[in-house]
C-alpha cells in the first residue's frame, strides 16, 4: 500500500502545507517578533532619556543612594530585568537585576549615555545600560494574534481533513471497485462490473470500463466461436493440413491428413515430421528453414512415408508467423503429386527425347554431355564425340517426301543401336544430323572404329535405289576440347571439313579447322560489314557474238571492294553468303546495282538492246522476287525480255515447287532462263525438257579442253560440246561458251556452231564506269574508221 493513491494523496497535501502553509506560519510569527522587539525598544528609548536626566545629578555627586533607588525604579518597568549605572571615573558602579537564577537565555542591551549640564558646558559622567531579555517567534504574540494562528490552524486542518474524506469516498472507493472488478476478471476470467454511478469522471470511468468488459465479452464469444469454426474447418477441409512448432513437431494435424496418410493423432503428435519423410528428400526438408521469413511462404517437394509404409511425394507449402512471444506458428498444406511427378518424369523424357527416333534431342544430349565429361574425368577416361550428318538426306525428303525421310532416319538409327555399347549415348541434334558420345581409354582409337562401323550401316540400300553415306566429324575431350560446348563445336567443324573435302568418311579435329573456321567469320563479317557501308558492287563481263565480235549482252558478278583488302574472290564470299542466307540479301544489292548498270549502258549508241544476265541463288527465289524485279525494271525503264536469269543445276535439283513456281513467273512476265555451268554436276537433259530453258552456258571446262595437247582428250571434249550445241539448237536455245581466252578457243568454239561467248579474250569483268569509257572508246574508234 506504500505506492497507494491515497498515500500519494496524503503526500501531496502535507508537501503543499509544507511548501506554502508553513512558510506563511513562520512568516506571520517572525513579524510578531519583530513589532514586539520594536514596541520594547521605544518604551525602554524614552525611558532611558528621562532617567539619564535624572541620573545626571546624583552621578555628578556621586550619589550612590539615589542612583540606587533610580536603577531600582528602573527595572521595574516592564521587560526591563536589568539595569547597570557606571561613571566615567569607575567610582560608581550600580547594578540591579530581577534576572531569576533559572534564566538562560539571551539578554539584549540598550545603552545612553549620562550628560550633566555645568557652567563649563554638558560632560559626559558616564552611562546607564538596561537589559531585556531576547524575544523568541512566539513571545511578541498577542492574545488576538494568538486566536487568529488558533483559528488559521484549525482551518487548515479541517480542509486537509475534508481533502482526505472527499479523495477517500470520491477516488479511492471507485477506484478499489475498479481494481476488484479488473482482479476478478483476471484470477476468474469472467468479465466483472464495476458499481459506481455517478456523474463525474469515476462514472464515465465506470461506464466506459463496463462498456468494455460488455464489448470485450461479446468479442471473446465471437472468437470462441471463430475459433470452433476454426478448428471445424481445420479439420473437416479436404486438404492435408497439418502444423509445426518451432522444433519442426507436428501440433496439429486435420481429419483429411490422417485419412490420407493411415496414420492416428496421437501417434504422430509430438513426431518430428522429418522423421515421417525418406532419408533421400529429408535435407530438403530441413534445409526450408533458411528460406522461411515472418508471413512468407516457402514450398519443398518430398517423399512422405505413409502408415503402411507405402511412399507418396507431396509437395508442402508452408507459411509461418512469429507471436509476441517470438514463438514460431506454421500452417502447412501438404498435396500429394505423386502422378503429377511421375508426369512430370514423363514430360521431361519427352522433352529430351526425339520423338521420330527415341534418342535424346539436342537438350537432352547437352545435358549428357556435362555428365559424360564428368564421369570420365573421374575414371581417368577421353570422350570421344561424333557428329554424323547424313549426306544427300534433303534429297529424300524433297524428291521421295517427308515420310520416306523419316523412315530412312529410324531405319539408320535401328542399325547404329547394334553398334552402340551400354557406355555409349546417341542423339539427333535436328534433322539429319546426330552425335554420338564414346568413353574409352583411347578415345580416337574407339572412335575410328565407330566411324568405319557406321560407313558399313549405308553398305545395304534404305530402299529400291536409295542410298546413303555419312559425313562424320570427330573431336576428342580434353585433347581437342575443354568443355562440353567446345567439344560439340569442334566436332561440327569437323564434319564439315569433312563435307568440303567431298564427303561420305570421317575426319578427325585438327587445329587448321579453326583457321578455317576463323576465316570464315571473318568473311562473315566482312559480307555485313559489305552490306553496312555498301562495299559491294556488280562488275559486268561483256558477252559477245562469236560471228562479228559485237557485244550482245553482260554478265552482272558479284564483287566486293574491301577498302584495306581491295577486291576479294567471290567464291568465298558467295559460300559463306549461302551458308548463313545472307546471299538474299547480298542478290538483291547486286541486282539492283546492275540493273542500274545496265540503265546507264542503254544510253550508249547500239546498245538499247543489250541484255543483262543476273545470276541467282536458290534461296534467292521466294515468292517476293518477280515483284521486286518487276519494280526495278520499271524504275530504270527496261524491258523484261533485256533480263535473264542464270541459274545452276544446284537450282534444278532441288526439285522445290516455290523455286519453279518462281522461275516460270519471271518466264511469264518476260525475263529469259538461262542454265549456267552446263555439263558439270549431275547434268540431265530432262532439265532442258521440263524448265523453260533459253540460254545454255556451257561450263568453261570444256572451253579449255578443246584444244587440249592430248589427243583423246581433246576430240571428246569437241564432241560433248558439238552434241551440247546441236541439241540445244534443236531445242531453240541459244548456246553460249564460257572462259574464252585464246583466239584458237574462239574460231574452233565459231566453226562448232556455238552462238556467243564471254571470257578474258574479250573483255574482263570490270567496274560500269570503265567499261561504258571502254565501250564509248570502242565506238568512237568504229566511227572515226567509217
Amino acid at each position: 500500500m506504500n505506492n497507494s493513491v491515497e498515500n500519494r494523496f496524503l503526500a501531496i497535501i502535507c508537501g503543499a502545507l509544507l511548501l506554502f502553509v508553513a512558510p506563511l506560519f513562520v512568516l506571520f510569527l517572525f513579524l510578531s517578533s519583530e513589532r514586539a522587539d520594536k514596541e520594547i525598544r521605544d518604551h525602554i528609548s524614552v525611558l532611558l532619556v528621562a532617567n539619564s536626566q535624572a541620573l545626571a545629578k546624583p552621578l555628578w555627586d556621586l550619589d550612590d543612594d539615589s542612583v540606587t533607588q533610580i536603577s531600582a525604579t528602573i527595572v521595574s518597568q516592564g521587560a526591563i530585568v536589568k539595569v547597570q549605572v557606571r561613571d566615567q571615573s569607575g567610582q560608581l558602579d550600580v547594578t540591579q537585576s530581577t534576572i531569576p537564577k533559572s534564566f538562560n537565555g539571551n539578554l539584549v542591551q540598550v545603552s545612553r549615555a549620562i550628560i550633566y549640564n555645568t557652567i563649563d558646558g554638558p560632560k559626559n559622567l558616564g552611562t546607564i545600560s538596561v537589559f531585556y531579555p531576547a524575544l523568541g517567534l512566539f513571545s511578541g504574540l498577542k492574545h488576538e494574534e494568538v486566536v487568529f494562528m488558533s483559528i488559521f490552524i484549525f482551518a487548515v486542518l479541517a480542509v486537509f481533513s475534508a481533502a482526505l474524506i472527499g479523495n477517500r469516498i470520491f477516488i479511492i472507493r471507485p477506484l478499489m471497485r475498479l481494481t476488484a472488478a479488473v482482479e476478478a476478471t483476471r484470477q476468474l476470467g469472467s468479465r466483472h462490473h464495476v458499481n459506481w454511478q455517478s456523474n463525474d469522471e469515476m462514472g464515465r470511468l465506470a461506464r466506459g470500463f463496463n462498456e468494455m468488459q460488455s464489448k470485450l465479452e461479446s468479442e471473446e464469444c465471437e472468437l470462441k466461436l471463430a475459433h470452433r469454426r476454426a478448428v471445424d474447418i481445420y479439420d473437416l477441409t479436404p486438404a492435408m493440413l497439418f502444423s509445426l512448432d518451432e522444433d519442426d513437431r507436428i501440433t496439429a494435424v486435420s481429419d483429411y491428413w490422417l485419412v490420407a496418410t493411415g496414420y492416428d493423432r496421437p501417434r504422430v503428435i509430438g513426431c518430428r515430421f522429418a522423421d515421417l519423410v525418406t532419408t533421400d528428400t529429408r535435407d530438403a526438408f530441413r534445409k526450408r528453414k533458411d528460406d522461411l521469413d515472418g508471413g512468407a511462404a516457402v514450398d519443398v517437394t518430398v517423399k512422405f512415408i505413409c502408415a503402411d509404409s507405402s511412399l507418396m511425394d507431396v509437395l508442402i507449402l508452408e507459411s509461418t508467423a512469429a507471436t509476441a512471444g517470438h514463438d514460431r506458428l506454421s500452417l502447412s498444406v501438404m498435396t500429394d503429386v505423386t502422378e503429377l511427378k511421375a508426369s512430370e518424369a514423363r514430360n521431361h523424357q519427352q522433352a529430351i527425347r526425339d520423338h521420330l527416333t527415341g534418342l535424346l534431342n539436342r537438350q537432352g544430349f547437352e545435358t549428357v554431355l556435362d555428365a559424360k565429361i564428368l564421369e570420365v574425368d573421374a575414371a581417368g577416361q577421353e570422350l570421344a564425340c561424333l557428329f554424323v550428318d547424313l549426306d544427300r538426306f534433303k534429297w529424300i525428303n524433297d524428291n521421295l517426301g517427308h515420310a520416306e525421310g523419316d523412315r530412312a532416319l529410324r531405319e539408320f538409327v535401328d542399325r547404329l543401336k547394334t553398334h552402340l555399347a551400354p557406355s555409349d549415348q546417341a542423339a539427333r541434334l535436328g534433322g539429319d544430323e546426330f552425335a554420338i558420345l564414346l568413353p574409352a581409354k583411347d578415345a580416337a582409337r574407339r572412335a575410328s572404329a565407330m566411324a568405319e562401323q557406321i560407313a558399313s550401316i549405308f553398305i545395304e540400300p534404305f530402299g529400291p535405289d536409295l542410298h546413303l553415306s555419312a559425313s562424320v566429324g570427330i573431336a576428342i575431350y580434353p585433347r581437342h576440347a575443354l568443355n562440353a560446348a567446345e567439344l560439340l563445336q569442334k566436332s561440327d567443324m569437323a564434319m564439315y571439313a569433312k563435307k568440303r573435302d567431298g564427303k561420305n568418311g570421317a575426319q578427325l579435329f585438327n587445329t587448321s579447322m579453326m583457321d578455317h573456321t576463323r576465316a570464315r567469320a571473318e568473311i562473315e563479317n566482312y559480307i555485313e560489314a559489305g552490306l553496312a557501308e555498301d562495299w559491294f558492287d556488280a562488275y559486268l563481263q561483256p558477252i559477245v557474238s562469236l560471228n562479228g565480235r559485237g557485244v550482245a549482252g553482260f554478265e552482272a558478278l558479284m564483287r566486293l571492294n574491301h577498302p584495306q583488302k581491295g577486291l576479294m574472290a567471290p567464291a568465298e564470299i558467295i559460300n559463306v553468303a549461302e551458308e548463313t542466307a545472307k546471299i538474299v540479301r547480298v542478290g538483291n544489292v547486286i541486282m539492283e546495282k546492275a540493273t542500274a548498270h545496265l540503265a546507264a549502258i542503254s544510253r550508249l549508241p547500239g546498245m538499247q538492246d543489250s541484255y543483262l544476265a543476273i545470276n541467282f541463288s536458290p534461296l534467292q527465289f521466294e515468292a517476293a522476287l518477280p515483284a521486286r524485279l518487276a519494280a526495278l525494271l520499271g524504275r530504270h525503264g527496261i524491258r523484261p525480255q533485256r533480263i535473264v536469269v542464270e541459274i545452276t543445276e544446284a537450282v534444278l535439283m532441288h526439285n522445290n515447287p516455290q523455286i519453279r513456281t518462281v522461275v516460270a513467273e519471271m518466264r511469264r512476265f518476260g525475263c529469259r532462263i538461262a542454265l549456267d555451268d552446263f555439263g558439270t554436276g549431275y547434268s540431265s537433259l530432262s532439265y532442258l525438257n521440263r524448265f523453260p530453258v533459253d540460254i545454255i552456258k556451257i561450263d568453261q571446262s570444256f572451253t579449255q579442253s578443246i584444244n587440249d595437247a592430248n589427243d583423246d582428250v581433246r576430240e571428246k571434249s569437241r564432241t560433248l560440246v558439238e552434241s551440247i550445241t546441236t541439241l540445244s539448237h534443236k531445242m531453240g536455245c541459244i548456246v553460249i561458251a564460257e572462259g574464252i581466252e585464246t583466239e584458237d578457243e574462239c574460231q574452233t568454239l565459231h566453226k562448232m556452231g556455238l552462238d556467243f561467248g564471254q571470257g578474258y579474250l574479250f573483255h574482263r569483268p570490270q567496274q560500269a564506269a570503265a567499261l561504258i569509257e571502254r565501250l564509248s572508246a570502242t565506238e568512237r574508234l568504229i566511227a572515226r574508221a567509217s
